[in-house]
């Protein structure tokens, strides 16, 4: 699915849903007392994950009880024991494109080029590494044997627009690179191509994986099944936004960065339905909380929606559609830490992290994961 618009926010009008608010969550502190620094925590770089592990699902899962704070160390492959028959667990099915690229200006000097959006089959929002920024009209001569112009800037971000009659995507998909992560400190290998991608990635338009997602292989997938409880997906393209880090020092004054979804017709009904026979609503990843959030509005009806989002989540949030939370372990002081901190409380969450640090979990996109969820629900 790709985005054609680059300020869209607009959501769709088909008949709303109305939501709960999981008793679970706590809004914590108020906003306007909290600063970045009050989400940093020590992590030893040897706890980074540099690679998956041999199996999706042999990663490590610390539980989290948010209404008693009680942790318990599993293994990812026991979460359907960990669940209940009848919950309903959200996935984005975004797919991770291999969105880098190599070149020189026309006018000389090598750049290093990361696509952030597709517009549509031939334009693109990049970012741009490069020893002098490219004005309107400059062309891109990538490494690859293609070309692009440069139509403008916007903030942070180039458009381009490719020359000729090529498809982007299919340019990239043939010549370009798996973007990992900044803080993987190697070069992608042949491996990353799979396993920097969950299975059931469908939607090509990310430039960063939906990182609670990979833990899950298709015999996982079917025990939860075998369960009883059911799967639904959204989608929203995760970009390379995701990774930068606060410049605000109060986390109220930070800007998000712009990020494609959609939440169809058919996902309102299923969370109705699992609503109305008292299951919960289980977000695969910080991704599909903001997806659901941002389609809920703040009048708390969850109703089909396709568009941009810049909704920030932090402590003081109260949450409409979610009742528990899968997740990986998040940079420090990063906004992803502070949605998660939303959901159970700060206090909770730097305590768990603690842990996970003492008892040597593996941090961040290859690493281990956390269920948040609640015995009161």
């Amino acid at each position: 699915m790709i985005n054609q618009s680059l300020d869209s926010d607009q959501g769709s009008t088909v008949t709303p849903v109305a939501v709960k608010k999981p008793t679970g969550s706590t809004p914590g502190t108020p906003a306007h007392s909290l600063r970045r620094q009050d989400f940093h925590f020590d992590l030893p770089s040897e706890l980074i994950a540099q690679y998956p592990p041999l199996q999706r699902s042999d990663s490590r899962l610390l539980a989290l009880d948010s209404a008693t704070g009680q942790l318990g160390d599993h293994w990812f492959r026991e979460l359907p024991e960990l669940l209940r028959p009848g919950d309903l667990l959200v996935f984005n099915d975004t797919r991770v494109i291999p969105a880098r690229l190599f070149g020189h200006k026309a006018s000389g000097g090598r750049f290093e080029l990361l696509v952030e959006r597709l517009l549509d089959e031939r334009r693109a929002l990049v970012q741009l590494r490069v020893s002098k920024a490219p004005k309107s009209g400059g062309k891109l001569q990538f490494d690859a044997g293609f070309s692009a112009t440069v139509l403008g800037r916007h903030d942070d971000l180039f458009e381009i627009r490719l020359d000729g009659d090529q498809l982007l995507l299919a340019l990239l998909e043939q010549c370009g690179r798996i973007p990992l992560p900044p803080y993987i400190t190697r070069e992608p290998t042949g491996e990353d191509r799979e396993r920097y991608q969950t299975i059931y990635a469908r939607q090509p338009g990310a430039v960063a994986a939906p990182t609670a997602g990979l833990h899950f292989d298709q015999t996982l997938l079917d025990r939860l099944t075998e369960r009883g409880i059911e799967s639904t997906f959204v989608t929203l393209h995760v970009g390379a936004g995701t990774f930068q880090p606060l410049r605000a020092e109060r986390i109220e004054a930070h800007k998000m960065h712009a990020e494609w979804i959609e939440v169809s017709a058919a996902v309102c009904q299923q969370i109705q339905a699992t609503q109305a026979r008292g299951g919960r609503i289980v977000a695969v990843g910080t991704t599909v909380v903001r997806a659901l959030e941002t389609a809920a509005g703040e009048n708390h009806l969850l109703q089909p929606w396709s568009g941009e989002t810049r909704i920030f989540i932090y402590p003081g949030y109260r949450f409409r559609s979610v009742d528990a939370l899968i997740t990986n372990f998040h940079l420090p002081e990063s906004t992803l830490l502070m949605l998660v901190a939303a959901f159970v409380g700060r206090a909770q969450i730097l305590n768990a992290y603690r842990h996970a640090v003492e008892q040597r979990y593996r941090f961040f996109s290859y690493g281990d994961a956390m269920l948040i969820s609640s015995s009161h629900l």
